[in-house]
């Protein structure tokens, strides 16, 4: 039976797990949309997961990560759960040698992440405005008729990009527009946008911060050819893009499930069986002081099987002495 660790990264707009041996060898990954439901889409990657591996595995470590980091650790029983700046950090330094600056775009937001001698040491994050985010690339594409798949290879082929308003998301699209009517070629105003895109990113996330080599690109959009282009031009250095950029906080998560593991912690996970189990979401407001908490159950199959969001500590306590006397 072979040792693995799993990694979960749970995004508004994608779910990805990782399933890593203990020489740090990825067995199986999978990146699925959440689509506003990030409980069954951790039990639909689960079930693609256990199903990509053929061998007998023991999961001996579980950690999760992104916005939705402590539903997916209430779910299948977490052994770690960190902010996605440390998850992605870590992965950096395990896979790519003397990594100084990570350029970070997912679906839901961006990053930037400095690193020196392997540790960080700054960070920013924009969770505000959409223009920077793959969502709106998505969105972009869609509306031109274009496969996202296609957009950062035409990005490519343009010979003379036009200057697209990137500081907002509906200025970036207006302009857009209005370039498309002027009569600009569609690999011109691509280009442009993702100039606009990098300069956005640039001049809000990395304003004031030295920016050295070498440098990652991760997250979702690192597969755009067009913007790694923007990045490198803007920057004046070489752009390195990991194997598994889509899926490096899952991989973070599951060096720190390893590391969890290694001082000989048992793992919490609740097992492969939780994909066949039904779930629900309810909110509380509990009106036992002026804090008003909204307390957050998690049930399964219709036990309780968490709480939490309240201050004192009342609901969960109560959550604790129920599976103790159970026990």
């Amino acid at each position: 039976m072979k040792n693995c660790y799993l990694g979960i990264d749970v995004g508004s707009v994608s779910t990805n797990i990782v399933l890593m041996d203990e020489n740090k060898e990825i067995m199986g990954k999978v990146y699925t949309r959440t689509s506003g439901k990030p409980i069954d889409a951790v039990q639909r990657a689960l079930k693609e997961i256990k199903s990509q591996v053929t061998e007998d595995i023991n999961v001996k470590g579980v950690g999760t990560t992104g916005s939705g980091r402590h539903l997916a650790s209430m779910i299948v029983g977490a052994d770690v759960v960190k902010n996605e700046i440390t998850a992605h950090g870590i992965a950096a330094l395990n896979f790519v040698d003397g990594v100084r600056t990570i350029l970070e775009i997912g679906g839901q937001d961006s990053k930037i992440i400095l690193l020196r001698d392997g540790i960080i040491s700054d960070f920013a994050m924009n969770t505000v405005c959409a223009a920077g985010t793959g969502s709106f690339l998505d969105r972009q594409a869609a509306r031109m008729g274009i496969d996202i798949k296609d957009f950062g290879g035409l990005a490519l082929q343009s010979t003379n990009p036009v200057r697209i308003a990137g500081r907002c998301a509906v200025f970036a699209e207006t302009d857009m527009i209005h370039k498309q009517q002027l009569g600009h070629n569609q690999e011109d105003i691509i280009k442009g946008l993702s100039d606009a895109m990098v300069r956005n990113f640039l001049n809000n996330l990395a304003k004031g911060k030295e920016i050295v080599g070498p440098v990652v690109f991760q997250g979702g959009v690192a597969a755009n050819v067009g913007i790694k282009k923007s990045f490198e031009e803007a920057l004046g250095l070489e752009v390195l893009v990991p194997p598994h950029y889509d899926v490096m906080g899952s991989i973070g998560c599951c060096l720190l499930a390893q590391e969890h593991s290694a001082k000989g912690n048992k793992t919490s996970f609740q097992g492969f069986d939780i994909i066949n189990s039904g779930y629900n979401v309810k909110g509380i407001e509990c009106a036992d002081c002026s804090n008003m908490c909204e307390v957050i159950e998690i049930l399964r199959d219709g036990q309780i099987m968490a709480r939490w969001g309240d201050k004192c500590g009342k609901w969960n306590d109560l959550i604790k002495s129920d599976i103790e006397k159970l026990a």
